[in-house]
């Protein structure tokens, strides 16, 4: 078997020549393949010649067959001898370009491989420093006023109706037409008043009930609820009032302080909830200066990239997606009905994403080889201990049946961060 090879952007070709003696050994294993599927009078089946098929049926019987049995060796034999040329879809036969005569078979594989990068300039840029944002009083008090909700407690009144923000405890059953549905009732439930927990018009009716009361409560299901026989129906919800409690904050001194953290004042706390948050618009800061770096390296490049490698990203972008959605416990055909969507609908939306993430990986790949940046040992097996623990696995145990893809996950991480620290050093934020 001989081979050319030609490539146009993305589009590699490979001619196979093959001979007369390859060509004769594909079309006897074609022949092996498919002898059994054939039935013919005077012999076993299975047990019929191939020139006895081929006098039935044509001398052209078994080519077809032996056309894909000489790609798919012929292909793999080709990989294996050019670990550089990296596919990104499956590969097919040119048919236009199939010639057969007696003394040679020709014909041409087509594939889709890795794209080159032109990479532009990666180093000794400079990039403009983001100043952090200010931190403002008000946010200090918002977080302030967070840890207070958070530490609230729920006191039980008796002498007043329900009002805006109290914690109820009621019961409740629920009818259509007359008919209890199943869901629509239930005892001693808790509902604070303001939260919208409840279909709409339900909690505000509760407002200026007292203990013990027992009102009818008129509301209508959602045009889009979940439950299918309750879309749009109207209902009464037969309610009684068990008890009351309201809502009681901490007051904001030190003891409040003291109760929520380290510290000992307000003041101190205050003081610390100022520190953090200016760190963390300083860490936000630099984060995006970083992006505003690696989207320089990235825009300055030039790639065609090929719509398969985009495709490929939009399947993984929908499949966490779905899982996203399995958390929430949905799934992708609800969600396409709740939301009036589609999956065209959603790959779409995934595109340009998809594109800037290809592209991203393309061009760091492409620097990290040239740079020949290769991952720290200590750094893929810290990596792998840490992802095994917060697994609850014993890290022996994962790291030795780790295959060499999953292996390589943890050693493309490592590259990574050897490659942003790489361009970190080699370029200026100022």
């Amino acid at each position: 078997m001989k081979y050319v090879t030609e490539k146009n952007n993305s589009q590699l070709t490979i001619t196979f020549k093959v001979s007369a003696t390859e060509w004769e050994q594909a079309m006897q294993k074609a022949y092996e393949q498919n002898k059994g599927k054939y039935n013919v009078p005077g012999f076993r089946k299975g047990h019929t010649p191939r020139r006895v098929l081929e006098n039935m049926y044509g001398k052209g019987l078994f080519f077809e067959d032996a056309l894909y049995i000489c790609a798919q060796e012929y292909y793999s034999e080709f990989l294996d001898k050019n670990r550089d040329v990296q596919p990104v879809a499956r590969p097919v036969i040119d048919e236009n370009s199939i010639k057969a005569t007696e003394k040679t078979t020709t014909f041409a594989v087509k594939v889709v491989v890795r794209p080159d990068v032109e990479l532009g300039q990666y180093t000794g840029l400079t990039i403009k420093k983001s100043k952090p944002a200010t931190v403002k009083t008000a946010e200090i008090d918002a977080e302030l006023e967070r840890v207070r909700e958070r530490n609230a407690r729920f006191v039980e009144i008796t002498d007043r109706a329900v009002a805006d923000g109290d914690e109820v405890n009621l019961d409740y059953s629920g009818s259509v037409d007359g008919v209890k549905f199943e869901g629509g009732t239930a005892e001693k439930q808790t509902l604070v008043i303001g939260s919208h927990t409840f279909i709409e018009g339900f909690e505000e009716q509760l407002i200026g009930m007292n203990i013990g009361e027992t009102k009818d409560i008129n509301v209508t299901f959602p045009a889009e609820y979940h439950a299918e026989e309750l879309k749009g129906k109207a209902a009464v919800f037969t309610v009684t009032i068990n008890a009351i409690r309201v809502k009681e904050l901490p007051e904001l001194d030190d003891e409040f302080a003291k109760d929520v953290s380290e510290f000992s004042t307000l003041k101190a706390y205050k003081d610390d909830i100022k520190k953090n948050m200016k760190a963390e618009r300083e860490k936000e800061a630099n984060i995006k200066d970083e992006n505003t770096l690696m989207e320089t390296i990235v825009n300055s490049a030039k790639i065609d990239i090929p719509k398969e490698m985009i495709e490929e990203q939009i399947d993984d972008f929908v499949e966490d997606f779905k899982y996203q959605l399995m958390y929430q416990g949905l799934n992708i055909d609800n969600y396409f009905k709740y939301t009036n969507s589609t999956m065209e609908t959603l790959r779409s939306n995934y595109t340009e994403r998809a594109e800037k993430a290809v592209r991203t990986r393309l061009v760091l790949e492409a620097i990290a080889k040239k740079e020949d940046l290769k991952a720290d040992p200590a750094v893929v097996e810290a990596k792998i201990k840490e992802y095994a623990v917060n697994a609850g696995a014993d890290v022996e145990k994962f790291t030795a049946q780790l295959t060499p893809e999953q292996r390589g996950y943890f050693e493309n991480q490592a590259i990574t961060e050897t490659l942003i620290e790489f361009l970190k050093k080699s370029n200026t934020i100022a």
